[in-house]
């Protein structure tokens, strides 16, 4: 399995991404992850015009990344425990997750999705819904192989 976190955010180093960095480390143990953020000049102006043209940016930056099993981050989205998200892990060669920009997704680009996952109905900062995210895939898989991790 491969697994694949891609945000719309700027780079950045500082203590979120230590934590992600170390929780990277631990899902290495069961399987190969990358973490790809995409932030270039269109995103940028866009995000700096409309809330549509910024979404419509994120869609263009995404779309070509969509190959494989697909799951949006998104406040509207289907809140889950963990051993239900656990069952996305199963049977699938490539789990893509997708987390926006600013102003989040449009419906075209969630319709393109196979699964909608919302944490809360709060809203996190990008750092933080990765610490989220990150953390619930290696309890995931830790429940996927039977590991004592997610008790």
């Amino acid at each position: 399995m491969k697994i694949n976190v891609y945000s719309i955010e700027k780079k950045s180093s500082d203590n979120f991404t230590k934590i992600i960095e170390n929780q990277k480390k631990m899902i290495q143990k069961y399987t190969k992850i990358d973490e790809i953020t995409i932030f270039n000049k269109k995103i940028s102006s866009a995000q700096n015009r409309d809330a549509i043209i910024a979404q419509e940016s994120y869609y263009e930056a995404f779309l070509p990344k969509m190959n494989g099993f697909n799951i949006a981050l998104h406040p509207a989205g289907k809140e889950m425990d963990s051993f239900e998200f656990s069952k996305n892990f199963a049977n699938i060669s490539t789990l893509n997750f997708f987390i926006a920009g600013a102003y989040g997704f449009d419906e075209q680009f969630l319709g393109k999705c196979d699964k909608v996952i919302s944490f809360s109905k709060l809203t996190f900062s990008h750092k933080l819904a990765k610490i989220i995210l990150f953390e619930q895939i290696f309890r995931a898989l830790s429940i996927v192989n039977n590991h004592p991790y997610h008790k």
